[in-house]
């Protein structure tokens, strides 16, 4: 089970350096990220939010990169973030991956899922992931709109333990990219390194200034 982003640059980003990723693939984040794969991720989310309270275009001013971040600053609560978490079975190859109607800011959710027992969606027409929970066995169906769709089956235990070991890597990246905002936007890592917490609902690490 990986936390996963979906990564689409926007032409011509310039800000800061950023990673060569297919577009629309999904980038796992964890501690172990590069420098421009770290500041691929936060592109991403600012860019994805980079609009006002109404869902405009963010205003613009004569200060790109407070232009570009306006968003990802002031939606507060609502960031976004487009992805999820994937979940691989490395001895079948059977991959279930985030949906439309995913996000990883609503990763939590998979906690909730697995306590109270209720299927929890992902997605619609023509893909619907989709996750369920039969006694002690969680059942991932790639596509609940196919019959004969490929099925993840793994015991509640299991699940558990999948599920704190990405909530490490969120934590993890989330340090990493708090390290990486004091030296690439010193001006706006606290509030970046705030909106970064937020969207992935963990709590604000400690910032060390950049000696």
């Amino acid at each position: 089970m990986q936390p996963v982003l979906e990564i689409c640059t926007p032409d011509g980003f310039d800000l800061w350096p950023v990673a060569a990723i297919e577009p629309f693939g999904f980038l796992p984040l964890s501690g172990e990220l590069s420098p421009a794969e770290v500041g691929t991720v936060v592109m991403r989310i600012a860019d994805y939010n980079n609009v006002d309270s109404d869902g405009d275009p963010a205003p613009q001013s004569a200060n790109a990169l407070g232009s570009f971040l306006h968003g990802l600053l002031t939606v507060e609560d609502d960031v976004v973030a487009p992805g999820g978490l994937r979940v691989i079975d490395t001895s079948t190859g059977i991959t279930f991956l985030p949906g439309c109607c995913d996000g990883l800011e609503s990763w939590r959710d998979w906690h909730r899922f697995v306590d109270d027992g209720n299927p929890l969606g992902f997605g619609h027409d023509p893909v619907s992931p989709i996750a369920e929970r039969f006694g002690d066995t969680v059942r991932l169906t790639v596509n609940a709109d196919q019959r004969d769709s490929p099925v993840i089956a793994l015991s509640v235990t299991e699940f558990r333990h999948l599920l704190a070991s990405a909530e490490r890597d969120l934590a993890e990246f989330l340090a990493l990219a708090a390290d990486w905002a004091s030296g690439h936007l010193p001006d706006y890592c606290a509030p970046v390194t705030a909106a970064l917490a937020c969207v992935l609902d963990l709590p604000v690490p400690t910032v060390l200034p950049k000696s």
